[in-house]
C-alpha cells in the first residue's frame, strides 16, 4: 500500500478474451460495426443461422401450444435433474431412434442447454492432458474457441468441395497420433450446406475403428435437407464406432433462443462406459447449469405431434433459398460457388481477388460490403477458409434476392474488368 492507497489484486482472465474472439458473434460484431448509419437501406443479414426473425419461418403453433400447457400444467415449474427430466429424455430417445437399426434409451439421453452446451461437455471430457481432437476445416469455429478454453489440442482434416465438402479421409488418418481421442463431424453440414450418403459416413466409421477414437456428430441441422441426398444419423454405425451425437430443437422447429437440445450416446457395445466418458458427461452436468424445465416439459408434446406438412414448408422455403444463392452466384464472376447446397442453412463461396480491387482478403471483402452495401456475412478466415465467404440463405427470399443484387453490386463497382 503507497500514500494510504490499495492496490487491488483482482484481474481478469485474458484467455478467454482470445478464446472468444474467434467466434462467429465476435467476427458478425465486428463487422456489424461498419455499416453505415446514414443508409436508409434494411441490413440483410447473410451472416448468422437465425430465420426466427422472418415470417416464411415461423416455427409451428404445435411447438407453441406445447409452451402453453407445459407452463400451465404447474408440473415443470420445479429444478431439473441434472441429465434432464425422463419425459423429455424419453420422447428424444423415441424421435431418434426412428432413425436408427436399434433402440435408443433414455439413459443414453442428456438434456442440455442447446446443443452449445452438449459441444462444451464433450469437448471438456475429452480435454484430458496431452490429448487432441480432430475437427473440419471449413468448420464451426465454436469448437476451436471451446477447445482453447478447455486447453484441449485441435488437429484440422481437410473437407473436399470438388466432393461435395466430404471429409478427406487420408487427411484424418495423417494427423491421428496416439493421443487423438475424437474426431468431430457436422451433418448437414455447417458451414457447408453438405448431406453426407451412407457410404460416406460408414467409411468414416470404419477409419475412426482403425484409429481407435470415436466419433461426434454435429445434427443440429438433422433432417433440414432438400437435395437429392437423405439425411443419415452417424448413430447407424455406433455398432463399429461408439458415436456421440448432439442436437437440438433449434434448427428444425426454428426456435434457437428456446435453449433446449441434447447430448445421445450411441454405443451399443458400451465402450463409452467402460471408457469412463459416461460418467465425465454425468460429472460435468453435475456442477452446471440445466435447460428450464418447462421447456424440457414441452418436448414430448413438440417431438411428437409436430405435423410433416410443418417440416416440408420450412424445407420447402430453404430450397427456394438456397436455389436463388446458387442461380444468382453464377451470374457473379467475381465469385464461386463450387457446390450446390443440399442442407443446412449456408453455402460456401469462393472470392476471386485478382479481379477485384481494393480488397486485400475475405475480411476485407465483409467489412467494405456491409460499409458500403448494409449486408452482412461471414468471412471464411472465421471458419478455416481464407478468401472464401460463408453465406447464409435462411432468410425470407424477397430479401435474399436484395442482399445477393447488392454484393453483385459491390463487386462491379470494385471490378478490374471495367
Amino acid at each position: 500500500m503507497e500514500n494510504g492507497s490499495v492496490k487491488w489484486k483482482v484481474k481478469g482472465k485474458q484467455q478467454l478474451n482470445s478464446a472468444s474472439a474467434v467466434t462467429v458473434r465476435a467476427v458478425r460484431d465486428a463487422i456489424m460495426s461498419k455499416v453505415s448509419p446514414t443508409d436508409e437501406r434494411p441490413i440483410i443479414p447473410l451472416g448468422h443461422g437465425d430465420p426466427s426473425h422472418f415470417p416464411s419461418f415461423r416455427t409451428t403453433c404445435t411447438a407453441e401450444e406445447a409452451i402453453v400447457d407445459a407452463v400451465r400444467s404447474a408440473k415443470f415449474h420445479c429444478y431439473s435433474s441434472s441429465v434432464g427430466i425422463l419425459p423429455a429424455r424419453r420422447a428424444v430417445a423415441e424421435y431418434l431412434s426412428k432413425d436408427l437399426p436399434y433402440r435408443l434409451s433414455p439413459d443414453d439421453v442428456y438434456m442440455t442447454i442447446g446443443c452449445t452446451q452438449a459441444i462444451e461437455i464433450m469437448l471438456a471430457v475429452l480435454s484430458n492432458p496431452g490429448a487432441n481432437v480432430l475437427l473440419p476445416r471449413p468448420g464451426y469455429p465454436y469448437y476451436e474457441a471451446r477447445a482453447a478454453f478447455e486447453h484441449l489440442e485441435v488437429r484440422h482434416f481437410d473437407l473436399l468441395p470438388e466432393k461435395g465438402w466430404e471429409v478427406d479421409l487420408d487427411s484424418v488418418e495423417a494427423i491421428a497420433d496416439e493421443n487423438t481421442v475424437a474426431m468431430f463431424i457436422v451433418n448437414p453440414g455447417n458451414p457447408c450446406g453438405c448431406v453426407y450418403t451412407y457410404e460416406h459416413l460408414e467409411k468414416v466409421a470404419k477409419l475412426a475403428k482403425k484409429l481407435g477414437i470415436m466419433v461426434m456428430a454435429d445434427e443440429v441441422y438433422d433432417h433440414l435437407t432438400f437435395g437429392n441426398t437423405p439425411f443419415v444419423p452417424m448413430g447407424v454405425f455406433g455398432t463399429i464406432v461408439p458415436v456421440v451425437t448432439v442436437g437440438s430443437i433449434s434448427k428444425r422447429w426454428i426456435v434457437p433462443g428456446w435453449r433446449i437440445g441434447w447430448l445421445v450416446t450411441n454405443d451399443p457395445k458400451g465402450i463409452l462406459r467402460k471408457s469412463g466418458i459416461i460418467d465425465c458427461i454425468v460429472g460435468y452436468l453435475n456442477v452446471s447449469a440445466d435447460p428450464v424445465t418447462f421447456v424440457q416439459g414441452a418436448l414430448p408434446q413438440i417431438l411428437e405431434k409436430t405435423k410433416e406438412d410443418f417440416f416440408s414448408k420450412i424445407n420447402g422455403v430453404m430450397k427456394e433459398a438456397a436455389n436463388i444463392c446458387y442461380d444468382r452466384f453464377k451470374e457473379i464472376p467475381y465469385i464461386d460457388c463450387p457446390y450446390k447446397p443440399e442442407g443446412s442453412m449456408f453455402v460456401m463461396v469462393k472470392i476471386n481477388l485478382s479481379l477485384l480491387e481494393d480488397i486485400d482478403n475475405d475480411m476485407d471483402f465483409c467489412l467494405k460490403v456491409a460499409k458500403e452495401e448494409s449486408v452482412i456475412i461471414l468471412p471464411g478466415c472465421a471458419v478455416g477458409m481464407s478468401n472464401w465467404l460463408r453465406i447464409t440463405f435462411a432468410i425470407e427470399p424477397s430479401s435474399l434476392e436484395d442482399g445477393l443484387a447488392r454484393i453483385k453490386a459491390f463487386c462491379e463497382r470494385h471490378s478490374k474488368m471495367q
